[in-house]
């Protein structure tokens, strides 16, 4: 009973008012702030979960984070728990567990909730593209299976997830369409198929499109003119996201990333950034992009700050942030959200990509969940649009090869 009486406590506190030293208060009047949510910060015991299996270094309790998640990010997405082999891991059979227990959280602390994601080829559950005798389905048969899917899911948290990203990573770096097997089966309706599905199954909610790599020049224009014939038809569709996972130095992120934002608004969309993060760690053999699939070998070389960032870094990370948020705050008619992927480095997924094991520094919070220098910088930023003064150890722009 104490510990019910003191989360409820907590949740009111969180709810009652919008702490002001906080990022989604600073960029109220034009930014949805967000932030992937894993399953560990909801509950305990969801470390382990019969019949799943959850990997990773850090599925322990987290629960004690969530009061800092509900102060400074008004929006949430769940990093799995909604995709299909956790959701609907076989045919007939749906497990909301997991997914019930992030939103329920959410709408608690006043938060609102994107769905992350409906269709996409990776950690889709492997039953999804075969018969009973292990045979590809027919076309006929996929589109059945990705209707039902659809309507189920956005049936079931119909009122209480405002938005989802309806199809994820179906472009190849090149802005060729991707040959998964929804395109291998289907071609590339299933692309509009699945908005025009998610439209049906709840027109009072927003759906996105979601890939890696777009600040591309060829990616970019790969999506948006795939995009732009179909929305002159009227497909529903209300934003694209750029995932944005970056290697500090690795290109001008600045330049591209406003470049793409033009583009994505030649469509009347507003852009959003969807998995912010960026790593200081050295880039393995010019290794670029989000696809998991996509590892490298551990070298010593390659993880160089097992004991801390050195405070030379540190200042080149905060002032790489500033740079782009005052590229959002330049271009703010045209970008609606932006969502961190990961609230702490000890939850970071760059830690294990692309190479298992390294000790990354990828999230604005360190890992023991206190917030870095750059939190308040940014806030500073947002709340008086002045830019704060550089830390004497880096006062070059970052974000830009040397």
């Amino acid at each position: 009973m104490k510990n019910i009486i003191t989360a409820l406590a907590l949740a009111a506190i969180c709810t009652q008012s919008i702490n002001a030293q906080s990022l989604q208060h600073a960029y109220r009047d034009f930014l949805r702030v967000g932030v992937s949510v894993n399953q560990w910060e909801v509950k305990a015991e969801n470390a382990v979960k019969e019949g799943v299996k959850y990997t990773g270094a850090y599925s322990t309790d987290q629960t004690a984070n969530y009061p800092l998640i509900a102060q400074h990010f008004g929006w949430v997405v769940p990093e799995n728990c909604m995709k299909c082999e956790v959701i609907h891991p076989a045919e007939g059979v749906y497990d909301f567990t997991l997914a019930d227990q992030m939103v329920d959280k959410a709408l608690a602390h006043g938060q609102k909730v994107v769905g992350h994601c409906l269709v996409w080829h990776s950690q889709c559950a492997p039953w999804f593209f075969v018969d009973e005798d292990g045979k590809q389905v027919s076309a006929e048969v996929l589109k059945k299976r990705i209707k039902e899917h659809i309507f189920t899911i956005l049936g079931h948290f119909r009122g209480r997830v405002v938005a989802w990203d309806v199809v994820n990573e179906a472009f190849e770096d090149d802005g060729s369409l991707r040959k998964s097997k929804f395109y291998e089966i289907l071609g590339e309706d299933y692309i509009p198929l699945a908005f025009q599905y998610a439209h049906e199954a709840d027109p009072s909610i927003e759906l996105y499109y979601d890939d890696y790599s777009m600040n591309k020049p060829a990616k970019v224009d790969g999506v948006v003119n795939f995009f732009r014939p179909l929305i002159a038809k009227g497909l529903p569709i209300h934003s694209i996201g750029m995932q944005a996972h970056m290697i500090y130095g690795d290109t001008d992120y600045i330049t591209e990333y406003t470049n793409s934002i033009k583009k994505i608004a030649s469509l009347g969309l507003k852009a959003q950034f969807t998995e912010l993060d960026l790593t200081m760690l050295p880039n393995p053999y010019g290794f670029s992009g989000a696809n998991i699939s996509d590892t490298a070998a551990y070298m010593e070389a390659m993880d160089p700050y097992k004991d801390g960032l050195p405070a030379e870094k540190q200042a080149q990370f905060d002032e790489f942030w500033l740079d782009f948020f005052q590229m959002l705050m330049d271009n703010k008619e045209n970008v609606m959200r932006v969502n961190f992927w990961c609230l702490n480095d000890a939850n970071s997924w760059r830690n294990d990509f692309p190479i298992k094991g390294r000790t990354d520094y990828a999230t604005l919070f360190d890992r023991q969940c206190q917030p870095k220098p750059t939190v308040q910088k940014l806030i500073e930023l947002g709340e008086t649009g002045k830019r704060p003064a550089p830390t004497p150890a880096n006062k070059k722009k970052a974000g830009k090869k040397k």
